[in-house]
């Protein structure tokens, strides 16, 4: 009997290098756009990590990713963000 080959989204490492690239891609744009998703898929790949070959399906895997992404982005505009009122002044240009 042929054994069939594991899908390429239930393989742990592929959730990593795209955590990976989505980490590599916060820093070329600033601003915690994908450092939340990056966040989520490397979640997503430890999970796969422990669990191994009883991992969950392709939709389960989107709506835990989806759902620890939006936790850790809203986590880190929390912590991250100017306390409440603040507002950044800049006093000086930086060509002066």
């Amino acid at each position: 009997m042929i054994e069939l080959a594991t899908p390429f989204w239930a393989l742990w490492w592929v959730w990593c290098a795209g955590a990976l690239i989505l980490a590599i891609l916060e820093v070329l744009v600033p601003g915690f756009v994908f450092l939340g998703f990056a966040l989520g898929a490397l979640a997503c790949g430890i999970l796969l990590a422990i669990l191994g070959s009883a991992g969950p399906g392709l939709p389960a895997l989107l709506f835990l990713f989806a759902g620890l992404s939006l936790i850790s982005w809203l986590l880190m505009r929390r912590y991250f963000s100017l306390p409440s009122g603040q507002v950044k002044n800049f006093d000086h240009d930086i060509n002066d």
